[in-house]
């Protein structure tokens, strides 16, 4: 059968749909890319912010409309009960959907769609499936290790659309990284809702830095990545791990706010002296590390001097990146309902110099890096009168490209590349 994926929003939804691409190949079918003919469309949606309710009702009208034929299957945060919709699932499915699955039930996507005859029980040849789509890398893969979030930040819907906080079995992770070992792949990323709190329902048991350490003894798996992880439940061992030469010396650390008062009003279980001392306890073992992370811009009762301190400490820690975004009220969640709900001029004024900060800090890691030799996971190519333009990502999560004038095929190999200039689209570097 042939499977048209759309994913929008994390990184996990991004782990969960290149799982599901992995595992419909592997029972026969073919995943194919945007433009081509598709029986069977699969959207996992996400519902994080406004923004991305719009986007995803968007991407379900489009995908309706581009395969009117084709069962049409959501899943993910904007299909999930909150508090705030009568029925996430009749509105999904009066956009253009045949099916809803629940987030809870999203890991047995495709045994409820071969129980329901919309999917074919595998049992074919993997070697009759393939991977068409050229946005399901098969250099790097996202893992899932981490679902759900038991913390309920007081702006955080995902907490009411994933659930409680789990954690996939160890032995399990293991078994998939081997196997995506064995299909060619580089490059694995660790994600999670809550990836810092890995492990904390078995008591005593393995928790992210056991499972990390896990990883890189007992498989030879090249580059080990981590998608975000939040600010606590991080112990020493877990800036030990950064020694290690095979994980990527990149961590992203959602920190939302760098006032003490509006991390109390967010529940955030974080201040700006326990947040620099993570910071300085990874450079500490790995100085060169990367540091990114998150602002929200205009939460309630935000003042000028909030706002101002937020800045000026994600200036002084020498971020290597930020993302920035305004503040989004959600039904269902507390901070929909706080007193000092800023104006929404007042919130996009915000919004430009904290983006503007963004900028500063990006462009100011970028040529610290000129000059440097950094190891490249190189994915992907585009041809042009010039030669082939080939892209890749450093360790530091830094976006590549090279020029060759021959016919190389760089993609799932990592090479030393001597980065030269940077770009608005990124740096460029030399073999």
């Amino acid at each position: 059968m042939l499977v048209r994926l759309e994913t929008l929003g994390c990184r996990l939804n991004l782990g969960e749909i290149h799982a599901l691409g992995r595992a419909l190949r592997l029972r026969g079918h073919r995943v194919v890319g945007p433009g081509q003919p598709a029986d069977l469309v699969v959207l996992n949606s996400c519902t994080v912010t406004h923004v991305a309710d719009r986007k995803s009702r968007k991407t379900l009208r489009r995908l309706r409309r581009n395969h009117p034929e084709a069962k049409l299957i959501v899943t993910g945060c904007f299909a999930a009960e909150l508090a705030d919709q009568a029925s996430a699932a009749e509105r999904v499915l009066a956009l253009g959907a045949d099916r809803v699955i629940d987030n809870l039930e999203k890991d047995r996507l495709l045994e409820h769609l071969e129980a329901e005859g919309l999917l074919p029980p595998g049992g074919a040849s993997p070697d009759a499936g393939g991977l068409e789509d050229p946005r399901l890398s098969t250099t790097r893969a996202f893992l899932k290790a981490q679902d759900g979030c038991d913390q309920a930040c007081s702006f955080c819907v995902v907490t009411l659309a994933r659930g409680a906080a789990r954690s996939v079995d160890p032995d399990a992770l293991l078994a998939e990284v081997r196997g995506l070992l064995r299909e060619g792949f580089q490059e694995i990323v660790l994600s999670g809702v809550h990836l810092g709190g890995y492990g904390k329902e078995w008591p005593g048991g393995p928790d992210l830095a056991g499972l990390v350490a896990r990883i890189l003894d007992e498989t030879e798996l090249p580059r080990l990545r981590l998608s975000s992880v939040e600010p606590w439940d991080l112990s020493p061992a877990f800036f030990e791990r950064f020694a290690h030469p095979r994980l990527m010396p990149h961590l992203h650390l959602p920190l939302q706010s760098g006032s003490d008062r509006i991390l109390k009003r967010m529940a955030r279980r974080t201040s700006r002296e326990r947040f620099s001392a993570i910071v300085a306890g990874v450079r500490a073992v790995r100085p060169d590390v990367a540091i990114t992370s998150d602002l929200i811009v205009g939460f309630p009762g935000e003042t000028e001097e909030d706002f101002a301190v937020s800045l000026e400490l994600c200036e002084r820690l020498g971020l290597a990146g930020l993302h920035v975004f305004p503040f989004s009220p959600r039904e269902g969640t507390a901070a929909a309902t706080f007193e000092g709900q800023i104006l929404p001029e007042l919130r996009e004024t915000r919004m430009l110099e904290a983006l503007a900060l963004a900028s500063r800090l990006e462009q100011r890691c970028w040529q610290a890096s000129i000059g440097q030799e950094r190891p490249v996971l190189w994915e992907s190519f585009e041809e042009s009168e010039e030669g082939r333009t080939h892209s890749g990502l450093t360790d530091h999560y830094q976006r590549v490209t090279t020029l060759t004038a021959d016919e190389l095929d760089l993609r799932g190999r990592v090479l030393p590349t001597r980065l030269t200039a940077f770009e608005p689209t990124g740096l460029v570097g030399t073999l």
